[in-house]
């Protein structure tokens, strides 16, 4: 799946969250859940922790999704179902029934389905590959995909800069104290050498930018290409086409 256009790991999936959004009940969630799951446990290498994660954390998230959502139920939405009459907690006037873990297992499985979705083109491209892929591909005007990953890279300098800071201060010893007194004159503390570090930085990448004339023409050469390619067509058709026929085993179930 590295191989593949980025474009087309997101164009796959996103019908298949749209209707994800609009179902109804626990199969049609729960199917699409473990075919998100088997597509990156196949087409993704992940890390021995991330498998762990993915098999073992995704039904306990579900189960405890469950419970969390099915609190919030409304009693009389499930008075209707058979299964209202059995009760898993009661707590006084009030009944935590098995129609209400129900629902909120399904509102859990929705989310999580989502979730997993849209990993798979999360997990096998990065911002860059992204960019690329809409500026060449969907004609999406460079100055906007490149100024926009520009501001994105911030954020990790940002942190590198904030250990730094942090670093000086505990040198200093200006950082001791505890308590959230402390913690706010603390925080405080770092905003102003962060900002004027954060101007610096903004002031390099701006006048790097100019120097490469970013803006000067309305296209510009690219080091890496990101073409759709005949197997990104395949992709897209081959993961819509077992989605229709897991929607169609499952739905209304």
């Amino acid at each position: 799946m590295y191989a593949l256009n980025p474009l087309a790991k997101l164009a796959a999936p996103l019908p298949v969250m749209v209707l994800v959004v609009f179902s109804r009940g626990i199969a049609v969630p729960l199917a699409f859940t473990v075919f998100a799951a088997a597509v990156l446990l196949v087409g993704a290498r992940l890390p021995g922790r991330a498998v762990a994660a993915l098999l073992l954390g995704t039904p306990v998230a579900a189960l405890v999704l469950g419970v969390t959502f099915g609190v919030w139920i409304d009693p009389a939405s499930v008075a209707g179902e058979p299964a209202a009459s059995i009760a898993l907690i009661s707590i006084g006037d009030w009944s935590f029934t098995l129609a209400a873990y129900l629902t909120g297992l399904a509102t859990g499985l929705r989310i999580l389905a989502i979730l997993l979705l849209s990993l798979i083109a999360g997990v096998t491209s990065t911002g860059p590959e992204f960019v690329r892929s809409m500026v060449q591909n969907l004609r999406m005007p460079y100055r906007l995909g490149y100024t926009a990953l520009a501001a994105l890279r911030f954020v990790p300098r940002f942190g590198h800069e904030l250990e730094i800071i942090r670093a000086a201060h505990r040198v200093r010893g200006t950082d001791a104290g505890r308590g959230p007194v402390a913690a706010v004159r603390r925080a405080l503390g770092y905003t102003v050498p962060l900002l004027a570090s954060a101007i610096r930085h903004a002031e390099r990448v701006a006048l790097a930018m100019d120097a490469r004339a970013f803006g000067a023409h309305r296209t510009r050469t690219e080091r890496h290409l990101s073409p759709w390619r005949a197997r990104d067509t395949v992709f897209v058709v081959c993961f819509l086409a077992a989605s229709a026929l897991i929607a169609w085993l499952t739905w209304g179930r």
